[in-house]
């Protein structure tokens, strides 16, 4: 069986867990249990620390960088494949580096991190900066002109967009901005929980005219229940009423302080899969995704 996850935190977690033979929630180890597996791994430059002025930015400046180099040795040990282009799939576990969060950036970082393997980028995390306001803003005043300079440069290079944590006027702006599509990578419908992650219909609709895909999570507040079934009612919510073509996982797991009820670690994505028979799917669409953007 294939797995596409378009978010697991193996990076961040890797600072306080084993996340190579571990047992909490994701590991390679668990990953090489698929025939085949295609992880967004993401990139996450937080951390607690003292507010003092410019020492942050800093330091989350250098946390990003420590965070590529655990992917990039991961792959010069040979434990796994980081997918750069559109050929770069390979047998085995296969990683697109996914930034979370641009705070810190400024707008041609995206040469560097590019050169870096950084192949998507999400706006926001939960702090507005000056790309865009987030779900958890209190004016959502949407992609700024930064923003939308942000959106067209990783058009240009080949870097997906990613909505997720974005306020809803934000990922209406996206959508109509982007030329390439976009992805939320983890995120549910508020259909069937409201909760300020979640999507509402017509951002969703916003999602999937640009051809892209929302990646349902496992975080347990954003389900209908706390449970393996939540993940499966999302999913056929979305597939059922936007199409399977815009459907995916996106565990979230290594970033979640508790998995939901009979979906306790990654390989429990098989008991989905089966449920919801439509691993094709689940495959295939992250993947075009990633061929429509990286060709360009």
């Amino acid at each position: 069986m294939r797995l596409a996850d378009l978010h697991e935190d193996l990076a961040y977690a890797s600072m306080m867990i084993d996340v190579i033979n571990g047992d909490a929630q994701s590991s390679i180890s668990m990953l090489r249990a698929f025939d085949e597996s295609m992880v967004f791994a993401a990139v996450f430059p937080r951390i607690k620390m003292r507010k003092i002025a410019g020492e942050s930015h800093i330091a989350l400046r250098g946390l990003l960088i420590e965070q590529i180099k655990f992917y990039l040795e991961l792959e010069k040990a040979g434990l796994v494949n980081i997918i750069r282009g559109i050929n770069d799939l390979r047998p085995g576990i296969n990683l697109v580096l996914s930034l979370e969060g641009a705070d810190v950036l400024g707008i041609n970082d995206l040469y560097i991190l590019k050169e870096l393997g950084i192949r998507a980028i999400g706006l926001t995390w939960n702090e507005d900066n000056r790309f865009a306001a987030s779900c958890m803003t209190k004016k959502d005043y949407g992609l700024t002109n930064n923003g939308e300079e942000l959106v067209k440069l990783a058009n240009e290079l080949g870097i997906i967009i990613d909505v997720a944590h974005a306020s809803k006027q934000t990922v209406l702006d996206v959508a109509s901005t982007s030329r390439k599509p976009i992805i939320a990578s983890h995120a549910n419908a508020s259909a069937l929980k409201h909760h300020r992650r979640n999507l509402d219909d017509e951002e969703i609709e916003a999602i999937i005219k640009t051809g892209g895909v929302i990646g349902v999570t496992a975080i347990r507040d954003t389900l209908p229940s706390p449970t393996m079934q939540g993940i499966v009612d999302n999913l056929k919510y979305i597939g059922e009423s936007f199409g399977w073509s815009h459907v995916a996982l996106g565990t979230d797991m290594l970033g979640i302080d508790e998995t939901p009820t009979g979906f306790e670690n990654i390989l429990k994505a098989r008991n989905i899969i089966e449920v919801i028979n439509r691993e094709e799917e689940l495959w295939r669409n992250p993947l075009r995704v990633i061929n429509d953007v990286m060709n360009s």
